[in-house]
């Protein structure tokens, strides 16, 4: 199973940089995770007191589930001297690797499977419980990716296929035979998004084949313009990646979940698919990207980027484009100042009425779903913007959304009065609950 249990800017900019640092949620020094470890985010509140189980009859292991999180990463590995980082640093890597993490739930290795199913229905934990990588079995680099310059790395097709046999096994055992990949906000080393994507293929049940995506980013909040770059430059890598699983594996469909400053590489990955599919119909675009849902959380993305890059083709590749939204971001506020005021994609900025035309357009897309998390509960916590671990409700509607495809509507979410974003009423989980019965 995944969870083991065998054992220099302007000054301006400075000054923005220093109140958003303060302006993210640290903890106190007792109860903050180690920087390569997460705690176990609440239980989903559609899951509460196990009405809703994912869980019955699901261990991973007498199922035949692989252990282990699946991984493709564009950062450079670690040096075996290298005192900071176990496995990869924070520098580029030119070219994608890719392998499997295996993933510790609590402080050892004595957990069990039952113990781990329990902990993580409890609605409200007396205690903390740590997610750590405690080991990495990396394949290789993806063939395709290796610089023509190299002289360095091996150019050999066997990490990609055993890559993608690893897919297939996951994906023989699951009742849905689809692949998930989680995509990183900034300022997080090479664990996070193998830790996040752990949890969250838990609560799914285990269901399909999770892959973290890990780009290079500096756990330093200092490093924030020089992370915009490099996901500029991973986005190649997680679009090639995205072809290589739609071609070569036997996956349904192929959901993208994007995080803050992830958003970045997500979104220009749809504007490159979009432009790849230019001359295809909707058939041919099905046979080649597969892509199912693509869930922008947080964006950093400039509304007016994201807005170009639809056009640009992004809505045609994928079954549906979700946008979470919120008034209460205050990590995405302070981006927009670094940014001179050009607004965010995550931000809710305008609740006005859509004009006739944009009314029009927003009807000819319901692929297009913009989700205002502000009332969701515990969707305003902390800054603000890590609202899709933290809210039981908003992660009870993304797992929703990735296991079942449901439509906003078919989750319980209310759509504002001539306004084309969906909100949460206060019966939003009751709502939910009838809707999977």
């Amino acid at each position: 199973m995944i969870f083991s249990t065998r054992r220099t800017p302007s000054p301006p900019a400075i000054a923005a940089l220093i109140i958003l640092a303060a302006s993210l949620p640290v903890g106190c020094a007792s109860n903050k995770p180690k920087p390569n470890q997460i705690f176990l985010m609440p239980a989903p509140e559609v899951y509460e007191e196990g009405r809703i189980d994912p869980f019955v009859g699901n261990d991973p292991v007498s199922r035949g589930v692989q252990p282990g999180v699946l991984y493709a990463t564009d950062r450079k590995r670690a040096e075996p001297d290298d005192e900071q980082h176990d496995y990869y640093t924070l520098w580029r890597a030119r070219k994608l690797q890719l392998g499997v993490a295996e993933v510790r739930l609590g402080q050892d290795d004595s957990m069990t499977w039952e113990q781990a199913r329990r902990i993580s229905l409890l609605k409200n934990r007396t205690e903390e419980y740590p997610l750590e990588v405690i080991g990495i079995d990396e394949f290789g680099t993806l063939e395709q990716t290796v610089p023509p310059a190299d002289d360095q790395t091996e150019r050999s097709p066997a990490p990609g296929r055993r890559f993608i046999e690893e897919v297939n096994k996951r994906l023989t055992v699951a009742d849905k035979k689809d692949i998930y990949i989680y995509v990183h906000g900034y300022k997080v080393s090479f664990e996070n998004p193998i830790l996040v994507a752990a949890e969250l293929w838990h609560f799914l049940g285990y269901n399909g084949a999770f892959i973290a995506y890990s780009w290079p980013t500096k756990p330093s909040v200092w490093a924030y313009f020089a992370d915009l770059e490099n996901a500029v430059n991973s986005a190649r890598y997680l679009r090639t990646l995205v072809i290589d699983l739609a071609h070569k594996t036997d996956a349904e469909r192929i959901h993208v979940i994007g995080y803050s400053a992830g958003t970045r590489l997500v979104s220009r990955m749809l504007a490159d698919l979009g432009m790849y599919a230019y001359r295809m119909d909707h058939e041919e675009i099905d046979r080649a990207v597969k892509l199912g849902n693509v869930i922008l959380i947080g964006s950093d993305v400039d509304q007016d980027v994201l807005a170009g890059y639809l056009l640009d083709g992004g809505l045609r590749v994928a079954d549906s484009l979700t946008l979470y939204v919120s008034e209460a971001d205050s990590a995405l506020k302070f981006s927009r100042r670094m940014f001179r005021g050009r607004e965010r994609a995550g931000e809710l900025l305008d609740r006005t009425p859509l004009n006739p035309r944009a009314k029009a357009f927003m009807d000819a897309h319901p692929e297009l779903r913009i989700i205002d998390v502000t009332e969701a509960e515990g969707g305003t916590g902390g800054s603000g913007h890590s609202y899709f671990r933290s809210s039981p409700w908003v992660s009870s509607d993304l797992l929703m959304t990735l296991l079942y495809g449901l439509s906003p509507e078919e989750r319980g979410l209310v759509r504002e009065k001539d306004s084309p974003i969906w909100g949460f009423p206060p019966d939003y989980v009751e709502r939910l609950r009838a809707s999977l019965q």
